[in-house]
């Protein structure tokens, strides 16, 4: 009988089991560990993308703080923020052009409205002169020259004081204005009689940016640092006294009413020196004081009472009178000539020049009260043989373009025929050099006189204090050379008139005449 062989199934069915749960609890772990390390790694991908983001985006400051990386294209975000900042640049800019615009107008149309009314002031004061006794045809002339232009004209006869015209007498007797650069003849005749100014070695000269200048062309050329040096050596005290013995801050005594005396400064001031030397701070003056003191120079040193002969009486038997003789050597006044001179023939003045004469004098344009711009000039013609003294200011804009030696060059020229030079001889004796001085820097190199004006205002000015030593206040070492300030006598100090033009001298004494004033109107056009 066969034996069948049975497997015992249980068995086998354990042992099964038992590998296959084995086999399952050996991969487990192994799987668990994969996906444990896929996490960390992406964890740490993470992490580094942080850090890399962080280290851009601090890049990123970094260049817009550096303006940019150039090897960046910028986003369209940028690129619009960009343009509104543009755009809006733009746009305050606009603006800011527009709103200085509108003020410049408004300025511009300011300063037309205030000389509009400084001409209609003048052309009022016009209307009301007193023209009796004047030189009629003068008049006409000096009317015409200063046409529609506010301003005062005062023509006078340097050798006896006479008063040929006063056109504007509010403005020309009544009226102080600031002297501006005119001061510069007072601070050149202190220089010179009180040795600051050197006659043997032509003067103590001032450099400035590689130019030197001498008293001549410092006149010509209205140099302010020159007139600020000399004024501070002469020194305060000083300087006011010649300005008092030249006639200013007293009435000239004129028979005109109500003159004002003017001003010269009271209070000892040695910083503001520099400014009273050479654009006459804290002085007032008036164009008769002008015309008066420019007559000095004419006539070798002597001041005149200026006069109007109000009838034909008196304009026959006119008699000069002096009101005080200067205690100046000739030289003196005559070193100052070179520069008056040259002021009109390549100088500040040469718009009053006339090729037929020689005409000294000197010009002068600054900002005075209220702000508003004063021109002025002060002459006298022929130099050989003095006959007329003309005084010009006036007020607004166009006084800063030497409009006053425009004004008078044109009455020189055409009142040239009647009071040229008659040929009978000089007062003193004038060199070749004298009466036709020549430059000896370079005209084009020369800032104009009114020039720190505009730039800095009146309150600036060249500054050239570190250049200029300033006065010991109570000690001085001048010499004492003019005469002192006398009361004026009750009696009348005069000196014999001119012959008559008919050669017979005078026997009526004159009459004070009493009359209506004559107006004299023309219709002139305004001078170009």
């Amino acid at each position: 009988m066969t034996r069948t062989l049975r497997t015992p199934i249980l068995p086998l069915f354990l042992l099964l089991s038992f590998c296959f749960g084995a086999s399952i609890g050996q991969a487990a772990p192994a799987k668990k560990s994969a996906r444990f390390e896929k996490s960390s790694r992406a964890k740490r991908e993470q992490a580094s993308n942080k850090k890399s983001s962080a280290k851009e985006t601090r890049a990123e400051k970094n260049d817009r703080r550096a303006g940019g990386r150039k090897d960046r294209q910028a986003s369209r975000r940028e690129r619009l923020a960009q343009a509104r900042r543009e755009a809006e640049e733009r746009r305050r800019r606009a603006e800011a052009a527009r709103r200085a615009e509108l003020a410049r107008l408004a300025a511009i149309a300011r300063q037309r409205a205030i000389d509009q009314s400084f001409r209609q002031e003048a052309a009022a004061n016009v209307l009301r002169d007193d023209t009796t006794g004047e030189d009629l045809e003068v008049r006409r002339v000096a009317q015409a020259a200063l046409g529609n232009h506010a301003g005062s004209v005062v023509v006078m006869d340097p050798q006896t004081g006479r008063i040929y015209t006063i056109v504007n007498q509010d403005w020309g007797i009544r009226r102080g204005f600031k002297p501006c650069s005119t001061i510069k003849l007072v601070t050149g005749l202190a220089g010179l009689e009180e040795g600051v100014i050197e006659p043997a070695t032509e003067l103590n000269k001032v450099s400035l940016q590689a130019t030197t200048f001498d008293l001549t062309d410092a006149l010509a050329f209205s140099h302010n640092g020159f007139f600020q040096r000399v004024g501070s050596r002469v020194g305060f005290e000083r300087l006011s006294s010649y300005a008092r013995q030249l006639g200013l801050g007293e009435p000239t005594g004129i028979n005109h009413v109500s003159e004002f005396a003017g001003r010269v400064p009271l209070y000892r001031n040695e910083r503001a020196i520099l400014r009273m030397s050479s654009h006459g701070d804290d002085f007032e003056v008036t164009p008769v004081q002008l015309a008066s003191l420019v007559s000095v120079f004419a006539n070798g040193g002597t001041l005149f009472v200026p006069h109007l002969p109000r009838t034909p009486q008196e304009n026959v038997k006119f008699k000069a009178e002096v009101r005080r003789q200067l205690n100046i050597p000739q030289e003196v006044l005559r070193r100052m000539l070179p520069g008056m001179i040259g002021a009109v023939s390549y100088g500040s003045g040469k718009k009053s020049h006339d090729p037929a004469q020689t005409i000294a004098g000197k010009t002068g344009t600054c900002i005075g009260a209220g702000g508003q711009w004063v021109g002025l000039f002060t002459s006298y013609a022929p130099v050989q043989d003095p006959r007329l003294a003309i005084a010009v200011v006036t007020r607004g804009a166009d006084a800063r373009a030497h409009l006053p030696a425009a004004i008078a060059g044109q009455i020189y020229r055409t009142l040239n025929y009647r009071f040229g030079k008659r040929g009978n001889g000089v007062p003193y004796t004038l060199t070749p050099e004298m009466l036709a001085p020549r430059p000896k820097v370079d005209p084009n190199t020369i800032t104009d006189e009114g020039a720190d004006e505009a730039d800095a205002g009146e309150a600036a000015g060249v500054n050239t204090t570190a250049a200029a030593p300033t006065a010991t206040p109570g000690a001085s070492n001048v010499r004492q050379v003019l005469q002192p300030i006398r009361t004026r006598p009750t009696g009348v100090t005069t000196m014999p008139a001119k012959p008559a033009p008919n050669g017979k001298s005078p026997n009526q004494q004159p009459q004070p005449g009493e009359g209506r004033p004559r107006r004299v109107l023309t219709n002139t056009p305004e001078l170009p």
